[in-house]
């Protein structure tokens, strides 16, 4: 039937003679990725999949049943978009955005397109100007939605994308901004965080998804550490940074962007 390979914990799996090699032999170690097969046994196979556990891929539906969605994961055995897992009516021929999960109460692998539900907040203000893998997604009003490092959801605002994105794609990017609801704001390009130190960056990006801010050089310290998490000192070297590039207007009770 094959050969069987064991881990450091005495598991047994079946890798099928059709992924054999001539080189492979008792006691070399081979790189395998570990499914369920039709039959529902744990098999390895050393063709890669196209996407790995916990990933975010577009993929192609190759066929709609009545148990769900199948999808191109270039395995042999189609991966499932079970219904519930759908937010949206799935059409074949078509490429969808999803990810891998385990389903731990059968050790079944499924895709989901509820993508929302497996990305996380972010409140980690190391992530600021940090060099991120970004995953371009759908693009909307606002701009076009990426994944960043495959955890967070953002955006790439209009004003911000200088070149063709194709969904589906990976570039190297940089948040500049985390927003109040969790979300995270991204260039592709540094940019203003070579002009800018960190505090202005990220009240520059503030200002981009709010426009408006009403607060002051005179305001509160209190107030504005609760609007724009910083000391009124970094806020106020901030305003005086961006008013001097000709990107900002002050007004009695408003910070404005030009």
């Amino acid at each position: 039937m094959g050969a069987y390979l064991g881990d450091d914990e005495d598991n047994d799996v079946l890798l099928p003679n059709k992924y054999l090699t001539p080189e492979m032999d008792i006691d070399e170690k081979v790189k395998v990725f570990l499914y369920k097969d039709s039959e529902d046994r744990i098999v390895a196979t050393t063709e890669t999949p196209l996407i790995q556990l916990n990933e975010f891929k577009y993929l192609k539906v190759k066929e709609v049943t009545a148990f769900g969605a199948f999808l191109d994961w270039g395995l042999e055995k189609d991966l499932l978009v079970p219904f519930k897992e759908q937010r949206l009516k799935l059409e074949e021929d078509r490429y969808y955005l999803v990810t891998l999960r385990i389903d731990e109460a059968t050790d079944r692998l499924f895709a989901s397109t509820r993508i929302n539900r497996f990305l996380d907040l972010c409140i980690d203000e190391e992530y600021l100007t940090k060099e991120s893998d970004i995953l371009i997604c759908e693009t909307t009003d606002l701009g076009v939605a990426v994944i960043v490092d495959g955890i967070y959801k953002g955006i790439i605002y209009h004003n911000d994308v200088n070149r063709v994105l194709r969904k589906g794609e990976h570039y190297t990017g940089f948040v500049y901004n985390l927003r109040e609801d969790g979300k995270v704001d991204v260039r592709l390009e540094r940019g203003d965080v070579q002009r800018f130190d960190e505090a202005a960056e990220r009240l520059l990006g503030i200002l981009q998804s709010r426009k408006t801010l009403y607060l002051t050089d005179k305001s509160d310290p209190d107030v504005i550490r609760e609007q724009v998490s910083m000391s009124k000192k970094m806020f106020k070297q901030a305003i005086g940074k961006l008013y001097k590039a000709r990107l900002i207007k002050l007004t009695e009770s408003t910070i404005e962007l030009i």
